[in-house]
């Protein structure tokens, strides 16, 4: 049976209308209610892919925190952030890459994919969790900043694996790419950011308002990918511009309230369909041969970020950002994985070597991540909280 793209939403609101309603976190219900239909062979018209991730759903969500959050809660946490995003990341990928090169004797290169797609956590989930939390404002925005910027290295980290592991790239041109990923997306978000708010300056209609946000979400993350750059951090940089600036007349009033409105509903929309169809796809990829490597995926994924986090915490300990041990949990058990990881690998060309093989392991890691650190991670925010207050 096809389901037409209405009733895949309609299924969605009734399961945010029983998750509120049992505590359940929503996105773990979507999920769950995916695997169901796909049980009984309800196959929704929407396929999950890299281009329906990164083209279409990605985008919204990524604008829509980056709108929301304010240089002045970014700069107390800046250096953190940065350093887990960045080094952290780093660190994660490659624990996490040793121990499924050591258990699985996959290639390298096998294992470097895998390692690296699941050390970052996935804003998409992450920002969703959030949304049900309501942690305090400095916390909120530790874990949204991190969760967002690191998947912007992420994924320059997973373009550039392939050239390291074939031995076709030197040293000089890896640093290039790098810097062109990470520069050329925080360049093209703040042009396309600023040219948005001079262009919305001239008018007072928040209609006009709103489709010029949705032109800087989109026009933003496609115009870095198309230069090479990093899409994640291209919007990012857009939305930030927008959120920041916006208040200084460029935005009316009544445009930025009808924009977080739009926002909010937009978010509602793409959360609704990513993890109803991880759920739908995830029997597809029930590869029995790859059982093994996702039990040790999922161990790397967890003592990876283990190391990221709790190792990057030292940095700063005794610091005035250092990181509190409850947060430090919160970080590590409630960075969830989710969509980023899946379009990574399914944007894999066909004839990449154990393609099918990483699908299935992301897959069920980020099933793994969603599920059970998802509906486990209510003590920890529970914790954080007690202690903020």
């Amino acid at each position: 049976m096809i389901l037409d793209n209405q009733i895949l939403l309609l299924i969605a609101c009734i399961v945010a209308i029983v998750a509120s309603r049992t505590r359940v976190p929503y996105t773990v219900g979507l999920v769950l209610v995916g695997t169901v239909l796909s049980f009984y062979e309800m196959v929704p018209e929407l396929q999950l892919t890299h281009e329906l991730i990164f083209d279409l759903l990605l985008p919204p969500l990524i604008f829509e925190a980056a709108f929301h959050l304010k240089w002045k809660e970014l700069k107390p946490i800046v250096s953190p952030v940065t350093f887990l995003a960045t080094v952290g990341v780093l660190l994660a990928a490659l624990v996490s890459t040793l121990i499924l090169k050591w258990a699985s004797g996959m290639s390298w290169q096998t294992c470097a994919i895998v390692g690296t797609v699941l050390a970052a956590t996935d804003p998409v989930s992450v920002l969703a969790l959030l949304k049900e939390a309501a942690l305090p404002t400095r916390i909120h925005k530790l874990v949204e900043a991190e969760s967002l910027f690191n998947d912007g290295v992420a994924s320059i980290l997973f373009a550039i694996i392939p050239l390291v592991c074939a031995g076709t790239a030197s040293s000089s041109e890896i640093v290039t790419l790098t810097a062109t990923g990470i520069l050329g997306g925080v360049a093209t978000g703040a042009v396309v950011g600023g040219a948005i708010l001079l262009l919305s300056g001239h008018t007072s209609d928040h209609l006009v308002e709103i489709s010029m946000t949705v032109i800087t979400a989109f026009a933003s993350f496609l115009a870095a990918e198309h230069l090479g750059a990093s899409g994640i951090l291209s919007t990012l940089t857009a939305g930030m511009v927008l959120g920041n600036f916006g208040s200084t007349g460029a935005l009316s009033d009544k445009g930025r309230e009808a924009a977080h409105s739009f926002w909010e509903f937009a978010c509602f929309i793409a959360n609704s369909f990513i993890f109803i169809l991880i759920g739908v796809d995830l029997p597809l990829w029930s590869t029995s041969g790859a059982f093994a490597l996702m039990s040790w995926a999922i161990i790397a994924m967890l003592i990876g970020r283990a190391c990221a986090v709790y190792g990057g915490s030292l940095v700063f300990h005794g610091r005035g950002n250092q990181i509190h041990s409850s947060v430090q949990h919160l970080l590590f058990w409630g960075g969830l994985r989710g969509a980023l990881s899946i379009a990574l690998v399914l944007g894999l060309p066909e004839d990449f070597p154990d393609r099918e093989t990483m699908i299935a392991t992301v897959f069920y890691a980020v099933a793994f991540s969603i599920v059970v650190q998802g509906l486990t991670v209510n003590p920890l925010i529970k914790r954080v909280k007690a202690i903020a207050s």
